[in-house]
């Protein structure tokens, strides 16, 4: 008599597995029943914010390269430190992103809690929020699938070993990409994220001051370019902040000025510059100079495949009521 009983189990047991496999599948339309006004609200917020600092979108393009490098697409880079804990942001080289991009998670995250409180990550927050900022400045559109969940830890000591640094020697960074699935032709369309946004005197100055016993500068550069560097960033050491825009003639346009600049001895940072002088990522600098609209499609690609790198679903994260916070106080 108790085989039916069973029979019943089974069949529910199966159900149970089905849903709980369909509901990890991230999609489009994740949002679309449990918070049918997520596109809407995040659309605003992201144009209301990226008008009043327009170093937004370089800024949250950023973070999210940041995040999902290190440890996955798990906003772990969100994450502020306690009294307990440090966290990803206080790595070195996390200390220099501009403060725009956690304020916008923060004013999105706040309104869509109000909408639908306790359902949209901070993850998906990040990754749609890079895609739409890229559009908003020129970029290409490219689908952001939804339904991640956000880390439980956030780790600084594993920063500096998972992110390329403007020093970085181009067998590295070629290494570094490599591990992480990304091919010398995805590396080069990433790095033309540059194309907007800022890097800081001291990521160049050795380029632009003291380069060699023989030159004050490095040849690579553009003789008048550099003159005009170190003008500007003459006092750096006393004043940290002193910045230069990553392409110098189209700095808040997404284009594909800056592989041009590269061909010119425009890139300010040593590893830009050393993509079109190095064999393995000099026809790809080359191509996407020539061609923007082969730049977009291997950028979009590129994102699409970062955006989904080790994401964390179900049980293997949470939905943070704050992106700044976990759920429960980690001690």
């Amino acid at each position: 008599m108790a085989f039916p009983n069973l029979v019943l189990l089974f069949k529910l047991f199966s159900f149970l597995l089905l849903f709980r496999s369909t509901q990890s599948k991230l999609s489009a339309d994740y949002y679309n029943k449990t918070c049918p006004k997520f596109q809407n609200i995040m659309q605003t917020i992201l144009a209301e914010k990226q008008l009043s600092a327009p170093t937004t979108a370089a800024a949250t393009l950023r973070v999210f390269f940041h995040d999902c490098f290190v440890n996955g697409c798990d906003s772990s880079m969100l994450i502020a430190s306690n009294g307990f804990n440090k966290s990803e942001r206080d790595a070195n080289v996390n200390l220099s992103v501009a403060g725009d991009a956690f304020d916008l998670i923060t004013r999105v995250k706040t309104a869509l809690e109000l909408e639908c409180p306790g359902v949209v990550s901070c993850s998906d927050i990040l990754a749609v929020s890079a895609r739409d900022l890229v559009v908003m400045v020129g970029g290409p559109f490219y689908e952001v699938v939804l339904g991640r969940k956000d880390s439980r830890e956030s780790n600084p000591s594993i920063v500096d070993k998972n992110l390329p640094k403007a020093l970085t020697p181009m067998n590295e960074l070629l290494s570094l990409f490599s591990s992480k699935g990304f091919s010398a032709e995805e590396m080069v369309a990433l790095v033309g994220a540059h194309t907007i946004g800022f890097s800081h005197c001291k990521e160049f100055a050795n380029r632009i001051f003291n380069f060699s016993k023989t030159s004050e500068f490095d040849p690579a550069y553009n003789p008048v370019f550099v003159q005009g560097l170190r003008k500007l960033c003459a006092n750096y050491t006393k004043s940290p902040a002193m910045s230069a825009f990553n392409d110098v003639y189209t700095p808040g346009k997404f284009d594909n000025m800056y592989y041009k600049n590269l061909q010119k001895g425009l890139g300010l940072l040593s590893s830009d510059q050393a993509m079109v002088t190095d064999n393995r990522t000099k026809p790809f600098v080359d191509r996407f100079a020539a061609n923007e609209t082969a730049f977009f499609d291997m950028f979009a690609r590129s994102m699409e495949k970062l955006s989904v790198y080790k994401v964390k679903e179900n049980n293997d994260g949470d939905v943070r009521r704050r992106c700044d916070q976990f759920n429960t106080l980690q001690v």
